[in-house]
């Protein structure tokens, strides 16, 4: 069903509900991820929404409760944009259930990001004019889908620290790319928080309430959580998720990928969430040595950088790896070990690839 709502390019990961990414090689074509190449990530399905009865709840914590349609959010609110890279918990997923298996879950690769220019309403206005009162400290967000968690069917919901939607990154979106949301992507209207994980990103946007703690919707305080270290279970008291760490990957070359000995060109993407990349480096020897990426997207907060490295490759099986750095020094965890966990979420660590290089002489007879 997904798959007819837009024109895509995308690898269906599960068809009901509807969750699919690009090929990882296509990630790095443009800086602006067209909405046919994003990744979709749905825990229900897809709702159909009738725009002429679309309606967005404003309430909670506040002085004055609103409802606007599409229309009257478009004429009172002066348009905002911002491009962001929005980026599933669970990109990357695979590697770490290869160190241990991880059922249940979607087998992301490194395709669960992309990066695109979305236009809305400035959060902080409708916050403003709601006006918080003062024991408010965070903001939900619910869905007009429904999914089912833990045998419980219920609207799709999340919320964020009251300061960070205060922050004038965060928006609620009803364009990307220029266009009109498509409904694949949380159309008509969606949150778009940068540089938190993209189910904070709360699509097909209902309900926006300003509450003095947490939502206690079970997508905030089931899932996406990390247990306690050398725990297997997710429990209310497991850390949440929100801010992205920095991260990078290898688009080109893929894993397996046969290459013929000497130069070959690495390119792939990088991620700092509300710092910006400074470096990236890339080894091809197993993370020994190191040379400096060449950064092909001006560093800026809330979005990737995309970068490209010509490597020296000798005959053999050879471990290509990828790490980047922020604008502070942050770096990477250099194993996979040291970020796993149960539900697979925040896998930053050094991107490895590995590759089967022949001698040119054997790869001419080929």
């Amino acid at each position: 069903m997904g798959s007819t709502l837009l024109q895509t390019r995308l690898t269906v990961l599960r068809e009901e509900p509807f969750n699919a990414g690009p090929e990882v090689p296509a990630l790095v074509g443009t800086f602006r991820t067209p909405a046919g190449q994003f990744f979709v990530r749905n825990h229900g399905t897809i709702p159909e929404i009738d725009l002429t009865t679309f309606r967005l709840h404003v309430g909670g914590s506040v002085c004055r409760t609103f409802e606007f349609s599409l229309r009257d959010l478009r004429a009172r609110f002066p348009p905002h944009t911002v491009t962001a890279t929005l980026q599933c918990a669970g990109n990357r997923r695979r590697e770490l259930a290869g160190v241990r298996p991880i059922p249940g879950e979607l087998d992301w690769g490194a395709q669960a990001i992309g990066n695109a220019e979305w236009t809305g309403v400035a959060l902080q206005d409708l916050l403003v004019l709601a006006t918080p009162r003062r024991s408010a400290r965070h903001v939900a967000f619910t869905g007009l889908d429904t999914a089912t968690i833990g045998g419980v069917t219920t609207p799709f919901g999340a919320s964020i620290p009251l300061r960070k939607a205060l922050a004038p990154e965060a928006i609620l979106a009803y364009e990307m790319n220029g266009d009109p949301l498509p409904r694949a992507h949380g159309g008509p209207l969606r949150a778009v928080i940068p540089g938190y994980i993209g189910a904070r990103s709360v699509k097909w946007l209902g309900r926006v309430d300003v509450l003095d703690a947490p939502s206690t919707n079970p997508f905030q305080m089931q899932a996406y959580r990390v247990p306690v270290a050398g725990s297997e279970r997710v429990s209310p008291s497991a850390s949440e998720l929100n801010e992205c760490g920095v991260t990078s990957a290898i688009c080109e070359p893929a894993e397996g990928q046969t290459l013929t000995e000497g130069r070959s060109t690495v390119s792939g993407y990088a991620y700092a969430a509300g710092s910006s990349v400074d470096r990236v480096e890339i080894s091809a020897d197993g993370g020994r040595t190191f040379v400096s990426a060449r950064i092909l997207d001006t560093p800026a907060p809330w979005v990737w950088s995309r970068w490209r490295c010509d490597v020296e490759l000798d005959p053999g099986t050879r471990e290509i790896v990828a790490r980047a750095f922020d604008a502070d020094g942050v770096g990477q965890p250099a194993e996979l070990a040291d970020v796993w966990n149960p539900k697979g979420y925040g896998n930053n660590a050094w991107h490895r690839v590995r590759v089967i290089v022949l001698a040119r002489r054997r790869a001419a007879n080929l």
